[in-house]
């Protein structure tokens, strides 16, 4: 019978991310790395962590399958993307050309783009294509690391559409190997063909799309984005309480162009608050003060050519920073994680610890998860392997390293 148990080291230096704290700035120098690491896994979890020689016997002992590293690497939990739209058909090129002619993200959508022209193209496709691009896209995301994977609905805008995303989106999450946390974004704008209010849209959502949520366990997340070109604070609080009522955990598109989202998100506890570009002081404090997760989305600043989060002044007034890349065709194509960390890092001046918590047991935080993104016993054995020595190398090259050996659930799976 094959053991319950691997066993895998030398590590050259392992983060566990333990000794950080769940809120505020983060110096350096509070990494402190195993050395010379080896790491038993029994199942899915971790089971201990120690330096290699003291742990071999004990590895031995239970049997364990052993990896044998013979090359210096350095250890991270698994990447964690709290906030993606990579369920989506079509592209968006001519958006950002339009964008880098000068025309603004406003302008662009009045003309015909925007989230609008996504909806189309999805719709146009069918729940198996969109299956498969999603599978495509999180494929590509656990090469480079991303082992757990928020993927927001959005691009229906009707409840047939909206469940025809969600349902796609649970497709490729049985397909892949990394966790696919989906989010029902049915509010993410007022879509043109419906012939009602805002009001009376949200109403609709409620009465005739989440009850069917609940029901196939499609998702237990809900989120809307609160701007003036999509629904304000008045028209959602509503929606929000009702979903809440109905076992929903919340999260808000919040500040991307003006503030009062992030606001909401803390009066009614929603679990983050996402974007933040246009957060001012009195936002700052606001999410400082809550449980309300600050998730900074430097790809929509990147996409844009805009302002980042203010992650540093979020950081030094107490908050949770974690750091999501936005992935979606519109505003955030990119969507490679820790090269969008790596450079919101650099403008905002965010330590290396700042950042792997932002993009690690932080984003876990941000959704809800307290089974992940660190490397302690007990929690699941999800973890990358970079081919260097010395963990600074990894935002140093902003990006541009990628690890060469991804562990999912105590499995190898590149």
């Amino acid at each position: 019978m094959e053991s319950n148990f691997k066993f895998i080291g030398p590590i050259s230096q392992l983060l566990t991310l333990e000794e950080l704290p769940l809120k505020g700035s983060i110096p350096g120098k509070a990494i402190e790395p195993v050395l010379d690491a080896g790491m038993l896994i029994e199942g899915e979890k971790i089971h201990k962590i120690a330096p290699f020689d003291a742990l071999q016997k004990e590895a031995l002992a239970v049997g364990a399958i052993t990896t044998m590293l013979t090359e210096p690497f350095v250890c991270l939990p698994g990447l964690i993307d709290a906030h993606t739209h990579i369920c989506f058909a079509g592209t968006r090129a001519n958006d950002y050309a339009l964008r880098t002619e000068g025309r603004s993200y406003q302008e662009i959508a009045a003309a015909g783009g925007g989230i609008w022209d996504t909806v189309t193209q999805t719709r146009a496709t069918t729940r198996e294509e969109l299956a498969n691009l999603t599978e495509q896209r999180a494929e590509r995301h656990l090469k480079e690391g991303v082992t757990t994977i928020e993927v927001k609905s959005g691009y229906g805008l009707s409840v047939e559409e909206e469940l025809k995303m969600l349902r796609a989106i649970r497709q490729a999450d049985v397909r892949v190997k990394a966790d696919l946390i989906s989010t029902c974004l049915a509010a993410h704008t007022l879509p043109k063909d419906f012939a009602g209010s805002r009001q009376e849209y949200l109403q609709q959502t409620e009465e005739m799309l989440l009850p069917i949520l609940t029901n196939e366990h499609l998702c237990h997340r809900v989120d809307a984005f609160v701007e003036k070109e999509a629904f304000s604070a008045e028209e959602i609080r509503p929606y929000f309480l009702h979903a809440q009522q109905k076992g929903f955990s919340l999260t808000v598109h919040a500040d991307q162009f003006s503030t009062g989202g992030s606001a909401l998100a803390v009066e009614v506890g929603a679990v983050s608050a996402d974007h933040l570009e246009a957060s001012t002081h009195k936002e700052i404090q606001l999410l400082a003060a809550s449980d309300t997760v600050a998730v900074a989305l430097p790809g929509a600043s990147v996409g844009l050519g805009g302002a980042f989060a203010p992650a540093r002044k979020l950081l030094d007034e107490g908050a949770c920073l974690a750091i999501a890349s936005d992935w979606n065709p519109g505003s955030a194509p990119m969507g490679d994680l820790l090269t969008l960390a790596s450079i919101l890092g650099a403008y905002e001046k965010l330590s290396d610890a700042e950042v792997f918590a932002g993009i690690t047991y932080r984003a876990a935080m941000a959704l809800g998860l307290y089974d992940r993104g660190r490397l302690i016993p007990g929690l699941l054995a999800d973890f990358v392997l970079f081919p260097v020595s010395d963990y600074k190398e990894i935002l140093y090259q902003q990006g541009k390293l990628k690890p060469v050996s991804v562990w999912k659930r105590g499995s190898s799976i590149t």
